[in-house]
């Protein structure tokens, strides 16, 4: 009996407990990421190297639990999975690191978490999404649109005290520092919010992927090898020396295999199940943690400044993010009632 009770807890608090060791998995990479690129790390060879490893950690699950789905996949398919790559790894994770460089790993995680928020206004511009002004709902996700987009620009604008650390990696503190400027941080804000509106878009785009080829491991697989292929060709096109392509036993490598496992196949089979237990909504309303985990962690490891207009953001922006999940989970739950209404009354009516 008590062993009965004990697996239905542990079933229910699954989701939950997946959902933060994903958070955990993302915080590790932006930690990892700021450091290998800081100390000069090419961009691209990272994003190459570490898709193509993220490819081959899936292809297993990909020929486990999907078998021989690659040979149902068609030219018109791979079309959309090469869009899928560029508009989902290519171009928000090359912006995303770009920007990551400029700035600092406790501000550019701030972007990942609004990134809901940037979906929901590309899907109202393209009306994929109704506005919803005369519904407490509707309004409720408009507030938490404001708030985050204002928490955004508390962070940007407004500094207030600053509380500094001696980072425990002491050797990076320095280097990561150095590429942090007034300059740098408007570049930099410019290309997380560009790499933003790119995610945006890919998850726009993720309805057509799975309407054309309705396998997700060998979706996913086929989206990050060419997505490796992609940011290849364009790193050999920017940079031809092989020291910029080289890797050894160091803190590169290790951050290139811990994305590559963690924060690609072990984070995509995490979400996924979380997904099919609590429904699409529930993932996202953990983005938040990474942005505690590593605003804490950077301060503490990697010497990141934290500041007053930083800290108030940070709450601004999740309390936001919540208001606008909330919104969202409760529209898609009475959403969800009509249809199963409909569907009875429909069922009447025929036995009638």
């Amino acid at each position: 009996m008590c062993e009965g009770k004990h697996e239905g807890w542990l079933e229910r608090w699954k989701p939950a407990l997946y959902m933060v060791l994903v958070q955990i998995f993302t915080t590790g990479m932006i930690l990892l990421s700021k450091v290998v690129i800081s100390d000069g790390m090419f961009v691209f060879a990272l994003l190459t190297y570490r898709s193509l490893f993220g490819a081959l950690i899936i292809l297993p699950f990909a020929l486990f639990f999907e078998g021989g789905a690659w040979k149902k996949l068609e030219l018109k398919s791979l079309c959309w999975i090469s869009l899928n790559a560029i508009l989902g790894y290519a171009i928000p994770m090359g912006l995303y690191y770009y920007g990551l460089y400029d700035t600092t790993s406790s501000y550019s995680v701030i972007f990942l978490n609004i990134i809901p928020i940037a979906t929901y206004i590309l899907a109202l511009i393209f009306r994929m999404e109704k506005l919803g002004l005369c519904s407490l709902l509707g309004n409720m996700r408009i507030l938490g649109t404001l708030g985050c987009f204002g928490g955004t620009f508390l962070v940007t604008l407004y500094k207030g005290k600053v509380f500094h650390w001696h980072a425990i990696i002491r050797e990076h503190q320095e280097v990561v520092h150095k590429s942090v400027s007034n300059e740098n941080q408007l570049r930099g804000t410019l290309l997380l919010v560009g790499s933003c509106f790119a995610f945006a878009c890919w998850y726009l785009l993720q309805s057509k992927v799975l309407k054309v080829y309705p396998y997700k491991y060998w979706s996913s697989m086929m989206t990050c090898l060419l997505g490796g292929i992609q940011t290849g060709v364009v790193g050999i096109i920017l940079k031809r020396d092989s020291k910029s392509w080289h890797l050894g036993y160091n803190l590169q490598l290790l951050t290139i295999i811990y994305s590559g496992a963690f924060s690609t196949a072990a984070k995509y089979s995490l979400n996924s199940y979380a997904v099919e237990k609590r429904g699409a909504s529930y993932p996202p309303m953990f983005n938040a943690l990474s942005l505690i985990f590593t605003t804490f962690l950077g301060f503490l490891f990697l010497g990141d400044d934290l500041t007053i207009g930083s800290i108030l953001g940070t709450i601004v922006i999740i309390g936001g993010l919540y208001l606008f999940l909330w919104g969202k989970s409760q529209d898609v739950r009475h959403g969800n009632s009509r249809k199963a209404r409909s569907d009875n009354t429909i069922e009447d009516r025929s036995a009638v």
